[in-house]
C-alpha cells in the first residue's frame, strides 16, 4: 500500500468518526427541542400565597371579627394568588370556588357571590382577588361561620399542587371576647358584656387599653384612662356625641314602637342596632346589654 492509499484510508476514517459524532449531536438537539416542547406545553401551577412568621406557606386559618368595625356592613378579604411558572405576555384565567364541604357561611347572607373565573394579568406573576363578606346577619354577633375557598386553574392552569396551598379558610363573627386587659380595668369599666365592648370600639379612640403585665404600663394609664372618659361620656349623653362627629356616620333613631326608646347605629350598617333605652323612674336614658343589663362606666 503507497502513502496515497494510506492517506485516502486515513481520510476515511477520520470523516466516519466525525460522520458519527455529528449524528450523535444530531440526536441531542433534536432531543432538546423535543424535550423543549414538553416543557412548554405544561400548564402552570397557581396557589395562594401566604406565608408564616418564618416565610414558609401557611394554611392556617383567618380569623375576623366585625365587631372591631361596627361601622361596617361589609369588608374585604384580599386574597393573594401566585403562579408557579413562567410569566406570559397576555392575560391567563384561573378559577377560585367556595368549598361547600367545610363553609357554613350562606352566600348573599354572609359573603358575596364568587366570580366564575378571575384573571392573572400578562407579563404578572401575582394577583390579589377580593372576597367580600358581609355583616347582616345579627346572628353572627352570637356564632362565627366559616368560609372555605380553593384556587384552582380554570382555564389556563393547572391544579396539581396540593389542596392545602390551594385552599384558605375564613372564619368571621361580629363576636367580641373579653380582652385580657380588661381585668386590670374592670374598676373603671365594670363587668364586662360584649355590647359595653363594642360601644367602648365605637367611642373610645383605641381598641385596647395597656396591660399591667406590660414593662412601663404606668407610663400608658393616662392615655387608658382618656380612652375610658371618652366612652362614659358617651354613654351619658350619646345624642351631643352623635352630633359632634357626624363624620363617624351613627345615628340615634326614636323606635316605632310607641316608647321612648331609641336605636344607636351606623348609617352604613342599619342592620345592627344597639337599644338605647328610656328609664321613667330616672329620666334617664341607658343603653341595654346583651343580658339586658343597663351599661354604665
Amino acid at each position: 500500500m503507497n502513502w496515497h492509499t494510506v492517506a485516502i484510508n486515513l481520510i476515511s476514517t477520520i470523516m466516519k468518526k466525525k460522520l458519527f459524532y455529528i449524528f450523535l449531536l444530531s440526536i441531542f438537539l433534536i432531543a432538546c427541542k423535543k424535550e423543549d416542547k414538553l416543557l412548554y406545553s405544561i400548564k402552570d401551577n397557581i396557589y395562594l400565597n401566604y406565608k408564616d412568621k418564618d416565610g414558609n406557606l401557611d394554611s392556617s386559618m383567618i380569623t375576623y371579627s366585625f365587631a372591631y368595625h361596627p361601622e361596617l356592613a361589609r369588608d374585604t378579604i384580599w386574597v393573594p394568588v401566585v403562579i408557579s411558572g413562567e410569566r406570559v405576555g397576555h392575560d391567563r384565567k384561573f378559577a377560585m370556588t367556595v368549598s361547600g364541604e367545610q363553609t357554613s357561611a350562606v352566600r348573599g347572607l354572609h359573603y358575596e357571590a364568587l366570580q366564575s373565573s378571575y384573571v392573572m394579568p400578562a407579563d404578572s406573576g401575582t394577583v390579589h382577588i377580593p372576597v367580600i363578606i358581609k355583616n347582616i346577619d345579627t346572628g353572627l354577633l352570637s356564632h362565627s361561620v366559616l368560609l372555605s375557598i380553593k384556587i384552582s386553574g380554570g382555564e389556563d392552569f393547572n391544579s396539581s399542587l396540593p389542596e392545602s396551598v390551594r385552599t384558605k379558610s375564613i372564619y368571621f363573627s361580629n363576636r367580641l371576647e373579653k380582652p385580657e386587659w380588661w381585668i386590670y380595668w374592670q374598676g373603671s369599666l365594670g363587668d364586662y358584656s360584649r355590647i359595653k365592648h363594642q360601644l367602648f370600639l365605637i367611642t373610645s379612640g383605641t381598641v385596647d387599653l395597656v396591660s399591667f403585665t406590660k414593662p412601663n404600663f404606668y407610663l400608658e394609664i393616662p392615655r387608658s384612662l382618656y380612652y375610658i372618659d371618652n366612652t362614659r361620656a358617651f354613654l351619658k349623653d350619646p345624642f351631643t356625641w352623635v352630633s359632634r362627629y357626624p363624620e363617624k356616620g351613627f345615628v340615634v333613631v326614636k323606635r316605632t314602637d310607641g316608647s321612648k326608646d331609641y336605636d344607636f347605629y351606623n348609617s352604613a350598617s342599619p342592620e345592627k342596632k344597639f337599644y338605647l333605652r328610656y328609664y321613667a323612674q330616672l329620666d334617664s336614658y341607658f343603653f341595654v346589654d346583651e343580658d339586658g343589663k343597663q351599661i354604665i362606666i
